[in-house]
């Protein structure tokens, strides 16, 4: 049957339209994609790749997309990951004077800042930041400022709140502890150094310095936990030069021998402590 021509007009356009329709959606598909994409390629340069070759994919973007905070944000990152820290500093300002930036980018220019001991600056970086922004990077931050300025209640109490909002505070803890073993209050990081061992085991950080707590109070046995025999070693090390600087210098020595027996290769700076020991 033949449709009249108005019927064959109508069909054609309903047949456009689907078609724009679909490559609508196929398009924005496609985009999500790339995106996506994109997004794991910038993760994977910000946290796997090496510094340098992270440094110049950002570099490029940040060239091709002048004006995109993301490149931007990537290329600081990289830098201050590099160990650039003037570079770093000047590109988190870059960041921060972007249309789009926000407190969290703040929050970045401010550790950038206390990497390149620009202390006082970093506080008033921090200062400027709305105090609903509550974040744990940010209140570690503040932590370490108060502590810089010996202001003890208000570190305490920044550590505290840190801790408070994540998951892994082992670093935290750790920090905190040796804000305490700074002040004298041995104790108090001795139990801050095992709490952060309890939420990582592994962090031999928190390991040296709690064994740095416990010689402080001459108690110069290695707390139960879990060690290699090369962390052995190097704990008993620390001790035995805790010790001697103490001038319970029998004990350090005892425990240098220790060390060097322990170790399962070849301790030279126990052995040549040992050495200076036995001649002088």
């Amino acid at each position: 049957m033949r449709l009249p021509a108005r019927y064959c007009v109508f069909a054609a356009a309903l047949a456009l339209a689907a078609c724009s329709t679909s490559d609508g959606k196929v398009s924005r598909a496609v985009d999500d994609l790339r995106e996506a994409r994109d997004a794991d390629l910038n993760e994977i340069m910000l946290t796997v790749a090496e510094p340098a070759e992270s440094v110049a994919y950002f570099e490029r973007l940040a060239t091709a997309e002048p004006e995109a905070i993301t490149p931007q944000r990537g290329l600081a990152t990289s830098l201050v990951r590099a160990k650039r820290g003037a570079e770093g500093v000047a590109a988190w300002r870059k960041v921060t004077a972007h249309p789009e930036a926000g407190p969290e980018d703040s929050v970045e220019l401010a550790d950038a800042l206390i990497r390149v001991n620009e202390w006082d600056e970093a506080e008033r970086v921090l200062d400027a930041i709305p105090p609903t922004y509550e974040t744990f990077q940010r209140y570690r931050l503040e932590a370490m400022v108060a502590d810089s300025n010996e202001e003890w209640a208000r570190a305490d109490s920044f550590y505290e709140t840190a801790a408070g909002l994540t998951t892994t505070p082992g670093g935290v803890l750790n920090n905190w502890g040796y804000s305490k073993l700074t002040r004298g209050d041995y104790r108090a990081a001795e139990r801050l150094f095992t709490d952060a061992l309890r939420q990582q085991p592994g962090l031999f950080t928190a390991k040296n310095n709690l064994v740095l707590a416990r010689g402080a109070q001459r108690n110069y046995k290695l707390p139960v936990m879990p060690m290699t025999q090369t962390e052995r070693a190097q704990l008993l090390y620390t001790l035995a030069l805790t010790a001697i600087k103490q001038n319970d210098v029998t004990i350090g020595k005892e425990l240098l021998r220790d060390a060097v027996d322990t170790h399962p290769q070849h301790f030279e700076e126990a052995a040549r402590a040992l050495r200076a020991l036995d001649g002088g």
